[in-house]
């Protein structure tokens, strides 16, 4: 690090975008300051859906287990009109686990949760949030960033990251345009409650009067989620308590008032995620209705994109790489946009389907085909191609059961040589394992042939999985020299 910088990366904001970029720098070696203007760590549920692909950024950080222990699956549901029952299911019907898919379903687990694994997470890597530090202002040059604090100090940083929320301080201080809405007509007050007069083996949602009402149990903990679709009711235990028992006609009593907060229907997309030496991330690049709990795992993957580039260009590699996170994170966030806001439509219209949870939002089936960093370079690609998630697989390493992620987990890159007729690359930051239907000593046995099912093999090819867990660059054995230099660029040293 250059004498005249106080630290590489400056992140401001300290939710789980931030948190995830923390641990994706700090696994790197990267130096870092992460910082947050809140005096107190966030006590909410806020984000507590952890979709499938979510999880397996979870699990390739190290803290998918704990995030299980901490929280459950989904759970019934059951909605009523006027006292009457219109609607009972799962909103999202539990699937078997695949050999490419190993956490099929979301996990539900209180957002001041996943924040409390992260730190602890950081922790081990000697990172830490700091805590009351409120940045006010910034200016760049061709070098660094230098925010000034709410103190009067100033932090200089090689790269600066906003990770501060939809009022992205960030974001204003650059002046880029937040484009959408904010529909003032539409109004929710969430609190999570101690309440007494019901079991936890279900959620339930009222509807009266034009009015919304919903329970659900908060899992990990022994509290509820209460949302009513106005935000005049007071957020006191005896408000609560009214406005439920109205609402369901039932005789629960609110105990406890843990959190709250006034949700509005917000939808907005910043113009661009960078502006020099200052990236954008999270809710400070996009915000959603909270309808198929998009938000916070966008926000996550938007650091799990970010973290190896950054740390790649830190290091000495193209820093064009830092172009190809807006190229890829950008189109991702208008369908998140879009599909939440259809999935709101649905509530406003009190339509029961609302609650129905789909594949669409596990966002699996998000892809960068087509983006600066997908080169297919064979000539008939299989279904599995460049840009595309790298499925998972179970295989056996030298005689001992291991699955394909747990391969890639890490820093590096992961090079998959399908028939184990090529030479693998030596190059620092680079993984490279053939691939074969039978075994042989030091190389990856296929066994049940799943890695060749789940990537659509049937011949000798290449395939380069990066950091982030997607397909770069996929070619034929004889691309060695195409594929160095593909890869050269974003290593850095």
């Amino acid at each position: 690090m250059s004498a005249q910088h106080d630290t590489d990366v400056l992140i401001a904001g300290a939710g789980p975008t931030g948190l995830v970029l923390a641990c994706e720098l700090a696994r790197r070696g990267i130096a870092f300051r992460l910082v947050d203007k809140a005096t107190e760590h966030f006590g909410g549920s806020r984000g507590d859906g952890i979709h499938p692909r979510t999880q397996e950024v979870f699990a390739d950080l190290g803290v998918l287990d704990d995030l299980h222990a901490a929280g459950a699956g989904g759970i019934p549901m059951r909605k009523y009109e006027a006292g009457r029952l219109v609607w009972e299911g799962h909103p999202g019907e539990p699937v078997p686990a695949t050999p490419g898919v190993p956490h099929p379903n979301a996990w539900f687990v209180p957002q001041f949760r996943t924040e409390e694994v992260l730190r602890k997470a950081l922790a081990g890597y000697g990172g830490q949030v700091e805590l009351g530090v409120e940045l006010r202002a910034l200016r760049q040059d061709d070098r660094q960033v230098t925010a000034r604090l709410a103190d009067g100090t100033e932090i200089r940083a090689r790269y600066l990251v906003g990770a501060d929320g939809g009022r992205s301080t960030v974001r204003r201080a650059l002046g880029i345009e937040f484009r959408g809405e904010t529909d003032e007509t539409t109004k929710a007050l969430i609190a999570d409650v101690r309440l007494s007069g019901l079991g936890r083996d279900r959620a339930l949602a009222w509807s009266r009067d034009g009015e919304l009402a919903s329970v659900q149990p908060l899992a990990g903990t022994d509290l509820f989620t209460v949302t009513a679709s106005r935000d005049d009711v007071e957020p006191t235990p005896d408000g609560l308590r009214e406005w439920l028992n109205r609402m369901s006609g039932l005789d629960l009593r609110v105990h406890e008032v843990h959190w709250n907060s006034v949700w509005r229907a917000n939808a907005r997309l910043a113009e661009r995620y960078r502006d020099g030496r200052v990236l954008l991330a999270g809710d400070a690049a996009h915000v959603c209705p909270p309808t198929g709990g998009q938000g916070m795992n966008t926000g996550v993957q938007d650091a799990h994109n970010l973290g190896w580039k950054l740390a790649a260009v830190l290091r000495g590699a193209d820093e064009a790489l830092l172009d190809s996170y807006e190229a890829e994170r950008y189109p991702v966030a208008e369908g998140v946009l879009r599909l939440s806001g259809r999935l709101l439509d649905l509530l406003r219209e009190d339509d029961p389907e609302a609650h129905v949870r789909g594949p669409e939002l596990n966002q699996l089936g998000l892809h960068y085909r087509g983006g600066p960093l997908a080169e297919e370079r064979r000539a008939e690609p299989a279904a599995v191609r460049a840009g595309d998630r790298a499925p998972d697989a179970p295989v056996l390493l030298d005689g001992a059961e291991v699955r394909l992620f747990e391969l890639f987990a890490g820093p590096h890159w992961t090079l998959l040589d399908f028939g184990g007729t090529s030479a693998g690359l030596a190059l620092p930051g680079l993984d490279a394992h053939a691939v074969l239907r039978e075994p042989r000593p030091g190389a990856v046995h296929d066994v049940h042939g799943h890695a060749h099912d789940g990537y659509g093999v049937d011949r000798p090819a290449l395939l380069l999985v990066r950091p982030d867990g997607y397909l770069g660059w996929a070619g034929a054995p004889g691309d060695l020299a195409d594929l160095r230099a593909y890869l050269l660029p974003k290593l850095g040293s």
